[in-house]
């Protein structure tokens, strides 16, 4: 089985090892998913769009392109065809000002295109493994909070006005809340306990 991880995050993946002023608990779920999914068998094929350079601006050129169903530029091309033979598909990044940092959506503007990855006429996916799609993200904002005042934007963003739309059926959402008011002992606990 083929995963691909999308992580989004300025320390990039390099971040899990608890060094300070360089350090991320969202890395250290990073390098706690890859491992179980290695457990489990699984080809793990990590995007990491810092590390990478990707620009998640969207350029005159790049619409011209976008709109004519062409690949922006090699790079997209490549995470395209990437994305096309995953059997599960893992976004991972923190949650800034309610919804994703403009890398995610920059990646989602870009990549996941149309005419490359989903039919324009009838928003049908070109993503025919029916991927799994699982979101982990991490944030300061309480969950009752997220959910009950801001309305969960990100649900509305990613499952409804994304997934749904193109018809991917299978996702989760994995949210961790208040990371930075955990102890250590409480941040330790998850990353021993939380599985996909």
């Amino acid at each position: 089985m083929k995963t691909v991880i999308i992580f989004d995050h300025p320390y990039t993946a390099t971040a899990g090892d608890n060094v300070p002023h360089h350090r991320s608990f969202l890395a250290a779920l990073l390098k706690q998913v890859t491992a179980q999914l290695h457990q489990e068998n699984n080809d793990v094929d990590l995007i990491d769009l810092h590390a990478d350079g990707f620009n998640p601006v969207m350029s005159a050129d790049d619409l011209s392109n976008w709109r004519r169903g062409q690949p922006i530029d090699p790079q997209v091309a490549d995470y395209q065809q990437r994305l096309l033979a995953a059997d599960r598909i893992i976004f991972m990044f923190p949650v800034w000002w309610e919804v994703m940092p403009a890398m995610t959506k920059g990646f989602l503007d870009k990549v996941y295109a149309k005419g490359q990855l989903y039919q324009a006429d009838n928003m049908q996916t070109k993503l025919t493994k029916q991927p799994k799609v699982d979101i982990i993200t991490t944030m300061s904002t309480p969950n009752w909070a997220y959910r009950l005042l801001f309305g969960a934007p990100l649900a509305k963003l990613l499952f409804r006005g994304t997934f749904l739309k193109t018809r991917l059926w299978h996702f989760k959402w994995h949210n961790f809340a208040q990371v930075e008011k955990k102890s250590l002992a409480q941040r330790q606990q998850v990353l021993r306990t939380f599985t996909l």
